[in-house]
């Protein structure tokens, strides 16, 4: 069954969070993961959520995106997204 990681995130060093987005793709497909959204245009259509930036991450199983998330190959990108951003991630089972 599929699951998604879906991530909030406020950006507040640009120009090193572009380090971060050139290392994640690889590091995504090899637990089988792919991108769904990341960071397209965002409408609010209910509530009053508004945020800045929104991806999406599809992953084959729950057991791969939590191999994927604690994975020394993630570890060194993970420090670098803390450092530029802030945000918010869950983890949800698909159907």
């Amino acid at each position: 069954m599929p699951a998604y990681v879906i991530v909030e995130v406020d950006i507040k060093d640009p120009v090193r969070y572009e380090d971060y987005k050139k290392l994640t793709p690889a590091i995504v497909g090899s637990f089988g993961g792919k991108f769904i959204v990341r960071g397209g245009a965002t409408e609010t259509l209910e509530g009053d959520w508004k945020p800045g930036r929104v991806v999406v991450i599809e992953f084959p199983s729950i057991e791969k995106a939590k191999a994927f998330y604690a994975s020394s190959a993630y570890a060194a990108a993970k420090k670098i997204r803390m450092e530029a951003s802030t945000g918010k991630m869950i983890l949800v089972e698909g159907v």
